[in-house]
């Protein structure tokens, strides 16, 4: 616990679980005890004998819907040192993804978790390229040492949420 309090969430961020749609998560592959509500949802993301870990390879696929347009700033991925996971691409507003068709698509970002990140260390992600989120896809491609299964202990998505311009706020400007 001592090495993830060092890891500061980042500036003007905050967690975003709060935006999550849950009716619409969905994890490919994701074993049958061992599910994305383990390392997504608060309360059981922070029990280290939860997580969610892989069924028929090393790949997981994890869509994440919200219930209001977000800008994604940064993303923890925690895992153990072997079974963690290793290169991670993320897709902005990318809906219905299934691994027959995940290549298909350029990924928003792609980074490669240390073994800093898999202990929560924030990645920072290109804050361009997620502006104006409805949801994100989160394709795990392969995990630290090569093996059969990928363990996830915790998701933790930092950002803000869009705000609405009032327009009725909006002063016209006169032509002189």
């Amino acid at each position: 616990m001592a090495a993830e309090s060092a890891f500061a969430i980042p500036k003007g961020q905050v967690d975003l679980m709060d935006f999550v749609d849950w009716s619409g998560v969905e994890c490919l592959n994701q074993s049958g005890s061992n599910t994305i509500v383990n390392a997504l949802k608060q309360g059981y993301r922070e029990d280290e004998g939860l997580n969610l870990v892989s069924d028929a390879d090393e790949q997981l696929l994890i869509y994440i819907p919200f219930n209001q347009v977000i800008k994604l700033h940064s993303i923890v991925i925690k895992g153990p040192e072997e079974e963690g996971p290793k290169t991670v691409k993320l897709f902005s507003n990318k809906e219905h993804m299934g691994f027959s068709n995940v290549n298909d698509y350029p990924p928003s970002d792609t980074v490669v978790l240390s073994e800093d990140n898999l202990k929560g260390k924030p990645v920072t992600l290109k804050y361009v390229k997620f502006q104006n989120v409805r949801s994100v896809t989160i394709f795990i491609e392969d995990n630290q040492h090569d093996g059969e299964t990928t363990n996830v202990q915790k998701i933790v998505l930092y950002g803000s949420t869009v705000e609405t311009t009032d327009m009725k706020g909006l002063k016209k400007i006169e032509d002189h």
